[in-house]
Parts: structure tokens; sequence; C-alpha cells
């Protein structure tokens, strides 16, 4: 650099060059298969620290290693939906991570359309990094996996509210697979709402990433975004009790 210019620490537009980094969010995830019944628990950590916690009672029964990617599939499902593109992934099995990460090869065929549907999952979420940690450091979605078995046999009310499904690999070839990415490119979403809604904010920053111009909405919306999710074209709030409540507008609330 020549001698004569001088450094100036005055920035123009200082403002254009501030770049908010939002952190990943955090997916445990664990299955659990015994004599009592099987379950799946899965923990998602925001880029809040909000911790929304799932348990998930199997309707059939099947190995640990199935229970493992049942549980896996189960947080990667919700995940897509959440609109977040940057997931950082960990479970306890090491069978189902070092397969996933292409360290192991899968040998049973029973896992193997589980596998390929993680997989494509995985794909669909784009940056995700997906790690074995130690069960001690998955003690949240092993307890809930462990919940969720223990009550899936027993005959007496429970007041603990939790989801019963079964995952079914959809069988479909890498040419359909590319078909349904480039239908999937030409469709738009649209969610249709009254003007003064007060969940527009907040589906507009969940589906599409989008801010209220008013700098004081913007935090507002930011802040409140952590009690809720946005799941399957539905805006849920996350009580106090953990319960996720259907988020809806006056004119529905005066028709309920």
């Amino acid at each position: 650099m020549p001698a004569e210019w001088e450094l100036s620490d005055d920035l123009p537009d200082e403002d254009v060059l501030v770049i908010e980094i939002t952190p990943p969010w955090k997916m445990y995830f664990d299955g659990v298969s015994h004599k009592e019944g099987t379950g799946a628990g899965v923990v998602f950590v925001t880029s809040e620290e909000e911790v929304l916690p799932y348990s998930f009672t199997l309707t059939q029964n099947c190995s640990n290693n199935v229970a493992e990617y049942q549980a896996l599939i189960f947080g990667l499902e919700m995940a897509v939906n959440t609109k977040q593109r940057h997931f950082k992934v960990y479970g306890d099995s090491q069978l189902v991570i070092n397969q996933l990460l292409g360290l192991y090869e899968v040998k049973k065929p029973e896992l193997l359309p589980y596998h390929n549907y993680a997989k494509r999952l995985m794909g669909w979420l784009g940056d995700l990094e997906l790690e074995h940690l130690p069960r001690r450091d998955n003690k949240q979605a092993n307890a809930l996996a462990k919940l969720a078995s223990t009550l899936s046999m027993t005959d007496k009310e429970s007041r603990i509210p939790i989801c019963k499904s079964w995952v079914i690999p959809p069988v479909c070839s890498d040419d359909e697979d590319d078909m349904f990415q480039e239908e999937k490119n030409h469709v738009m979403e649209v969610f249709e709402v009254e003007e003064e809604d007060w969940r527009q904010p907040l589906v507009d920053y969940f589906k599409y990433r989008k801010l209220p111009n008013d700098p004081r909405e913007r935090t507002d919306t930011r802040r409140r975004a952590a009690r809720f999710i946005y799941y399957k074209g539905t805006l849920y709030r996350r009580s106090f009790e953990g319960i996720f409540l259907c988020c809806i507008n006056d004119d529905e609330k005066d028709q309920n």
C-alpha cells in the first residue's frame, strides 16, 4: 500500500455491514423398546434456548434399533415443518448415527427403509450436523422415550400428553424423488389471514424468515417466536405445562 495513503476507522453505512447470525437449533432423539412397550423421545432446543420436548408411544413392537430410527424420523419430520434450515442432531445410538454418516453398512433389511427415509429428510433440511453422544448426555430424550414406552401398555388413565404414531417410510425410487423435488420447487404456499390477524408476523417469520419493518415489532416478534412453533400450516403456542395450544384469531374464537 502506498505510504501516502491514510487509514481511516470511519466506515460508511455501518448498518449495512451488520450481519445477524442465528444459532442453530439442536435436536436430541432416543428410542426405547422393552417388554412393557416401545417409545420415542425428541427434544428441540431453539436458537433462543427454548426447550421443546415430545414423547411418542409407538403402536407396534419393534427392535431397539427400529425405535431409534422412529425417534429420529419423528424429529426430522417436525424439523422440516419448522422451516428452520440449520440443525445439530444428537443421538446416543452409535449404530444409527454411523449408518447415516456412512461409516457403518446397513446390513439388516428391516432398517433399510428407515435409513433411506431419514437420509431423504436430512437432505431436505440442508445444513444439518449429525453427532453421536454418550447416553448420559442424552438424558432428556431418553427419559421421554422411557416414559412413553412405559405408558404404552398400561390400562390406567394418564394425564401426560403422549403422541401415538408409527412411521411408514414411503417407497420411492431415485427418479421419483427427483420428480417430487422438481414439483416441490414450483409450488407456492399461500397462507391467508386477515390484515389485523395477530398471528401474521409470527407466520411470516417461521415460513419466510420475514420480520416487520418497525424495529420494535422486529424485536417483539423474535422474542415471542421462542414460545411458538409453526407445524403443518398451523401456529401453536407452548404453555407453561409443556402443552402446545392451537392459535386462533378473534373470529374463530367467537365461532367456538
